[in-house]
């Protein structure tokens, strides 16, 4: 197919997405390929994708918006009254104690205040494709901060720390209980852990190719594997992790590790925000009401130990609200390193969802702010 031809469907009144998305395929040349989707309190108005080798259920790596649909099962859980937020995640595991740890919450990890963002000496992309394997090299690990002082993104290894107290605490694994509780009832293209006979959907994440001058400039401020940033990305083990290929590994994907290591589409990225806030199918929503406020409620604002300015967290979640101030306070969901972007906004009923599969080098992605616009004014102008 050409690179730059626009597949799918729009619903009256949202040409202009698929004029902004024809838009931002032009520019990359189309030969990497992404996709777009979006609904609107429950009905899908966008479906969209383009590139070669892409159709509308391909799945890619989606990365950090991996962490979304982990926050979605623990609210199901705190809705259930299974999980307590605010409980010391020592209570149920007790090894995490060490170090200083013992006064760490659910709470605190879900918001990036615990401090636990890695460990010494880094881990291997062998032990980040595999939860278990990382909480067993956080337990003994102390913190890189004092636990509620300050917060700091944690890439790859803070859900593993959430993932570890829901299978002690319900005795299943958290993407058991994404897979009976979200994807498959509705079936969702959203994975944390590809079944073999979907592999032939998947397609590589690609490496990012930017402008020299641009990449030079990225490259001088990069900060040195042992910085808290560089412990933050998981770039201080040796050799320094490849994000491109992390994605890219079957074992990865496999596994589908809770802070990284999902695979989706567009649309599975979609569906899940609108089954968890308007429901799908006619089906009520997966999340009341309450359960929506507490965890779209913003915890961890300001300066980011890790990112800088750019971490602005709710309750497991991004805070959207913030990033895209044409939507509402309470919107929340999730982006990704090479490139996804996911969220619900309750006010106006958007549930949104974009995957391309070339990774930024610069790890920037404006082309989020005009889709995301886009599909906003077509749905209030209704």
């Amino acid at each position: 197919m050409s690179g730059t031809e626009i597949h799918g469907t729009v619903a009256d009144g949202f040409e202009a997405v698929r004029d902004e998305f024809a838009a931002v395929v032009a520019r990359d040349g189309g030969a990497s390929g992404a996709q777009v989707a979006a609904y609107v309190r429950g009905r899908r108005v966008v479906d969209l994708w383009a590139g070669d080798g892409v159709a509308g259920d391909t799945l890619t790596g989606v990365y950090s918006s991996t962490k979304g649909a982990a926050a979605l099962v623990v609210a199901l859980l705190v809705q259930d009254g299974a999980l307590d937020l605010d409980v010391p995640v020592a209570r149920v595991w007790p090894e995490f104690a060490a170090a200083g740890k013992g006064g760490i919450t659910l709470r605190d990890v879900l918001t990036h205040r615990s401090g636990v963002i890695g460990v010494d000496g880094g881990l291997t992309a062998d032990e980040l494709a595999d939860d278990r394997v990382i909480a067993r090299r956080l337990a003994g690990q102390r913190p890189y901060w004092r636990p509620g002082s300050a917060h700091g993104y944690s890439a790859f290894v803070a859900f593993a720390i959430v993932s570890e107290v829901v299978r002690r605490v319900t005795g299943r694994l958290l993407r058991e209980q994404f897979e009976e509780r979200v994807r498959a009832p509705y079936g969702l293209d959203v994975h944390l852990g590809l079944p073999e006979e979907a592999e032939h959907r998947y397609r590589d994440v690609l490496p990012g190719l930017a402008d020299p001058a641009e990449l030079a400039a990225f490259l001088a401020n990069v900060p040195g594997p042992r910085s808290i940033t560089g412990i933050g990305y998981g770039l201080d083990s040796t050799p320094p992790l490849d994000q491109v290929a992390f994605a890219n590994t079957r074992r990865v994907r496999a596994l589908g590790p809770a802070s990284a290591g999902g695979v989706g589409s567009a649309r599975g990225l979609a569906g899940m925000y609108a089954a968890a806030v308007s429901g799908l199918d006619g089906r009520a929503p997966l999340l009341e009401p309450d359960t929506v406020g507490a965890f779209a409620t913003l915890h961890s604002t300001g300066s980011d130990l890790v990112t800088g300015d750019r971490g602005q967290y709710a309750l497991g979640f991004q805070a959207k609200g913030l990033h895209y101030p044409f939507l509402g306070a309470d919107a929340f969901g999730h982006n990704g390193s090479a490139g996804s972007e996911s969220f619900a906004d309750p006010g106006s009923g958007i549930a949104f969802g974009y995957t391309r599969r070339r990774f930024s080098p610069t790890w920037s992605y404006p082309e989020h702010d005009r889709l995301a616009a886009a599909v906003h004014r077509a749905a209030t102008a209704r």
